[in-house]
């Protein structure tokens, strides 16, 4: 589930600074003159940057599930 918060200029159509927590992980988006830069635990991910918000979700979400591979299959399922 993610909880968001995001400030939002007069200016801009998009928010600079988007924030969120996903499976107990801090994540942000910050978009510094439309280039989105990704934030991990509150670390710049300095090797990444991109045009898309969604693109950039979805980069955070990937990294933080394949660091959290599921610990046990549902009951009825083989691992």
């Amino acid at each position: 589930m993610l909880e968001s918060r995001s400030l939002r200029h007069n200016h801009g159509v998009q928010p600079d600074f988007w924030s969120a927590v996903y499976s107990g992980r801090a994540i942000a988006i910050l978009n510094h003159y439309g280039r989105l830069h990704v934030y991990l635990d509150h670390i710049l991910q300095h090797n990444v940057v991109f045009a898309e918000r969604g693109d950039a979700l979805a980069w955070l979400i990937q990294r933080i599930e394949q660091a959290n591979p599921l610990r046990a299959a549902a009951p009825g399922q083989n691992a």
